[in-house]
């Protein structure tokens, strides 16, 4: 089994990102993002999930967060999708839920070769709120969008409880980390690849 590591570059009028990730890792990262709360989340989807980041990105926050937060996603998506090769060996579907104090979070992945995201149960409110400054709670499923569209992954995300937008944003990216961690692990029963159809 040949390393799974991408390393993936992108630069526009608007941003520019690189993205490191190695899917066999311990969870380490180190994230710069100028979007602090969004470090945050990204920091946590690693140690969740066990891949290892490294992600530097600036943009043209003075305008908002919105276009370096889903450049970072697209990018992490790519790298993700890269990383992945064939896919030979892999367990491929993952799911966890996770609570954060009141918040209450459930992922299910697919490394299907198809993008689609469904995601639901966000309270009233919550894509208006501001966490941490800049970021506001419609971006959370803006990056669930931009990593299954360029990871060619299904995802399902489902905050069942919560009060606190932090919590529930939190709660949704380490759900997402676990079922990532399952999904990508490699199984030692495995033999080719996990579909009928012989790709993914």
């Amino acid at each position: 089994m040949s390393d799974r590591i991408a390393s993936l570059t992108r630069t526009t009028s608007e941003s520019s990102v690189q993205v490191r990730l190695n899917l066999d890792g311990t969870g380490t990262s180190d994230i710069h993002t100028t979007v602090p709360f969004y470090d945050h989340l990204l920091t946590a989807l690693s140690k969740h999930s066990l891949i290892d980041l490294e992600i530097d990105a600036h943009g043209d926050t003075d305008i908002d967060a919105h276009h370096t937060v889903e450049d970072t996603a697209i990018v992490l998506g790519q790298a993700l999708r890269e990383a992945l090769g064939d896919k030979a060996g892999v367990t491929r579907y993952g799911d966890a839920l996770v609570p954060l104090d009141e918040a209450l979070a459930g992922a299910v992945v697919d490394l299907s070769g198809r993008a689609y995201l469904v995601h639901g149960g966000e309270p009233d409110g919550f894509a208006l709120h501001r966490i941490g400054g800049e970021f506001t709670g419609s971006l959370v499923r803006h990056v669930f969008e931009s990593i299954v569209t360029n990871a060619a992954i299904t995802m399902h995300v489902r905050v069942l409880a919560g009060r606190d937008p932090h919590h529930i944003a939190e709660a949704e990216f380490k759900a997402v980390a676990r079922a990532l961690r399952a999904a990508v692990e490699l199984d030692p029963r495995r033999r080719g690849i996990p579909s009928t159809k012989g790709a993914l």
